[in-house]
C-alpha cells in the first residue's frame, strides 16, 4: 500500500521529527504559543521530575580496541559462532565513543534534563583489577563536561555486564574475587568522577545478566550452571553490589548517591481489588527474593532458600550487612509485567494466571503489553520496602521501524507504548508514590544483544552502514512529554 500521511492531520508531523536534528545541529525551535506544552495538564508529573534517556556502554560505544581498552565477555560472546542472532558484534556499534558530541546534542535537542549511561569495566581497568587506565578514564571526563556544558545532569551505572575477560578466566561471577574487585572499580571510579557525576547507580540487571548469562546461556558468558553454582553466581552479584555501595560511600564526593538499577519481577493483580493487591505484592516479594528482596532486607526469603535447599547459596550474617548497605534510591527498570495473579486463601496466597496465546507485544517476544507494570512497580517497591526515591531507569519498547519515503520512523507502536506506560506511571505519582525521574530506553538504535542489530529500541534511527542519526516519531513525542512534564 502506499504511504498515505498528511502533516495537516498529524499530531506530529515529520517536521516535528526532524526538527529535533535541525535543533541538534544548532537550529533554534520553538513550540507554537497554543502547543500544549505552554500549559500545565492536569495529569501532569511532579514538579523537578527529571526526564532522560539511557544507554549502554557495550551497546554504543564501539572502539573496543582503542584507548587501551582491554577485552569483555561481550567481546568474547561475540565471536563464538551461533551466539548472535546477525552474527554481528559491538567492535563499532553506533561509535558513540567518537560520536558523543552529536548524541548529546541529540539529548539536548529533546530538552533531556539527563541522561544514564554506564561506563566500561574494562575500559577504565583492562584487566579488571590492578592499575587504571587513564585514557579510558579521558573518555568519561570529556562525555561528562560535554553532558554539563548541555544543561544534562549525568547518571553513571558501573556495571552493565561487560565484565573484564580477564576476570571471566578467573572464575568470573561464580569467584567472590570477582564481587571484591567490584568494590575497588567502584572506589576508583567514585573517587574520580563524583566531582561531576553524583548519582551512581551500581549493577544494572542483576537478574538478567545472572539468569540469561548463567542459566540458560543466552548471554555472556554463555554458562549453563547447575543450581547450586547458579545460586552462588546470585549471591556474588548482590554482594558486589553492596561493597560498591560502601566504596561509594567511602570514596565519592559529600553528596554522592548510590543506588540499584533492576529489572523488577513484577506481579500485577489480575483485578484491582484489596486482596488482589496484597497478593501481587506477596508475589512481588518472592519473584524477586534473590535480588531486590535481599538487598532491601538483608536477608533471604525463608521461601526461595527452601526452595533451594541444598543448593541454597553460602553467605554470612555479614555479607547480608553488606548486601544491604543503606542506598539512597532504587532505580527499576520496567517493561511489562512478569505475571499476573489472584488472591487464594491457602499458601502461597496468591495463584499465577498463565498469559493466553494471544496476548499482545510488541515487536521482541519478551514484551509482553502491560503498561500497568509501570503503575505497580514502583507502588510495590515503595510498599513492600519503603523505597523513599524511586527512578525509572529503563523503559521502552522494540519496533520495525522502516523509514518512510520522507527518511523518517513514525513508529505511531512505540508512541502507543510509551503513552500508556506513563499513564499509569503518572497515576502512581499522583497517588504518591516517590517516583522521582524517567529515563527511556534507549536514546539510539544500537547493539541489541544477542538479538545483534536486528531489533530496535532507539529514540533516533541509526543507519548501521553511515552511522546517519535520524529522531524517529517517537522522539518527537518525548520531546513534547517533557515540555508538558506531562503524557502527550
Amino acid at each position: 500500500m502506499p504511504f498515505d500521511f498528511t502533516r495537516r492531520r498529524a499530531l506530529l508531523t515529520a517536521a516535528g521529527a526532524t526538527a529535533l536534528a535541525a535543533t541538534a545541529a544548532g537550529s533554534a525551535h520553538t513550540a507554537p504559543r497554543s502547543s500544549p506544552a505552554t500549559r500545565r495538564p492536569a495529569a501532569a508529573f511532579p514538579e523537578g521530575f527529571r526526564w532522560g534517556t539511557a544507554t549502554s556502554s557495550y551497546q554504543v560505544e564501539g572502539a573496543t580496541h582503542e584507548a587501551g581498552r582491554g577485552p569483555s565477555i561481550w567481546d568474547t560472546f561475540t565471536q563464538q559462532p551461533g551466539r548472535i542472532r546477525d552474527g554481528s558484534t559491538g567492535q563499532v556499534s553506533v561509535d558513540h565513543f567518537n560520536r558523543y558530541k552529536e548524541d548529546v546534542a541529540l539529548m539536548k535537542s529533546m530538552g533531556a534534563h539527563t541522561y544514564r549511561f554506564s561506563i566500561a569495566w574494562p575500559r577504565v581497568f583492562p584487566e579488571g583489577r590492578g592499575p587504571a587506565n587513564p585514557k579510558g578514564f579521558d573518555f568519561y571526563d570529556r562525555l561528562v563536561d560535554a553532558l554539563l556544558a548541555a544543561g544534562i545532569e549525568p547518571y553513571a551505572t558501573l556495571y552493565h555486564w561487560d565484565l573484564p575477560q580477564a576476570l571471566q578466566d578467573r572464575g568470573g561471577w561464580e569467584a567472590r574475587d570477582t564481587a571484591e574487585a567490584f568494590g575497588e572499580y567502584a572506589a576508583h571510579v567514585a573517587g574520580k568522577l563524583t566531582d561531576r557525576v553524583r548519582q551512581i547507580f551500581t549493577i544494572n540487571e542483576m537478574q538478567t545478566f545472572v539468569e540469561q548469562g548463567h542459566e540458560t546461556g543466552n548471554f555472556a558468558p554463555g554458562l549453563k550452571l547447575p543450581p547450586g553454582r547458579l545460586n552462588q553466581v546470585r549471591h556474588h552479584a548482590v554482594l558486589a553490589h553492596g561493597l560498591a555501595v560502601q566504596a561509594v560511600r567511602a570514596n565519592g564526593r559529600r553528596g554522592t548517591r548510590v543506588g540499584p538499577a533492576e529489572n523488577i519481577a513484577t506481579a500485577l493483580p489480575a483485578i484491582e481489588s484489596a486482596e488482589n493487591v496484597r497478593a501481587a505484592e506477596l508475589a512481588t516479594r518472592e519473584l524477586n527474593a534473590p535480588y531486590l528482596t535481599v538487598m532491601m532486607e538483608g536477608r533471604y526469603t525463608d521461601a526461595y532458600l527452601a526452595r533451594a535447599g541444598r543448593d541454597a547459596p553460602r553467605f554470612t550474617e555479614h555479607d547480608l550487612r553488606i548486601i544491604s548497605s543503606k542506598v539512597d534510591f532504587v532505580g527499576l527498570n520496567v517493561y511489562a509485567p512478569s505475571q499476573y495473579v489472584l488472591a487464594t486463601e491457602t499458601a502461597p496466597g496468591y495463584v499465577t494466571l498463565p498469559f493466553p496465546r494471544s496476548h499482545p507485544h510488541m515487536a521482541s517476544p519478551w514484551l509482553t503489553l502491560g503498561p500497568e507494570a509501570l503503575y505497580w512497580a514502583p507502588r510495590h517497591a515503595a510498599r513492600l520496602w519503603q523505597v523513599k526515591n524511586i527512578f525509572i531507569t529503563e523503559n521502552g519498547a522494540s519496533a520495525a521501524d522502516q523509514p518512510a519515503p520522507d527518511g523518517v520512523v513514525y513508529d505511531v507502536d512505540r508512541v502507543m507504548y510509551l503513552r500508556n506506560c506513563l499513564m499509569h506511571l503518572q497515576r502512581a505519582t499522583a497517588e504518591g508514590v516517590p517516583v522521582r525521574g524517567y529515563f527511556l530506553w534507549s536514546l539510539l538504535d544500537n547493539f541489541e544483544w544477542a538479538d545483534g542489530y536486528a531489533t530496535r529500541f532507539g529514540l533516533v534511527h541509526v543507519d548501521y552502514a553511515t552511522q546517519k542519526r535520524t529522531p524517529k516519531l517517537s522522539a518527537a513525542f518525548f520531546r513534547e512529554v517533557i515540555a508538558r512534564n506531562a503524557p502527550a
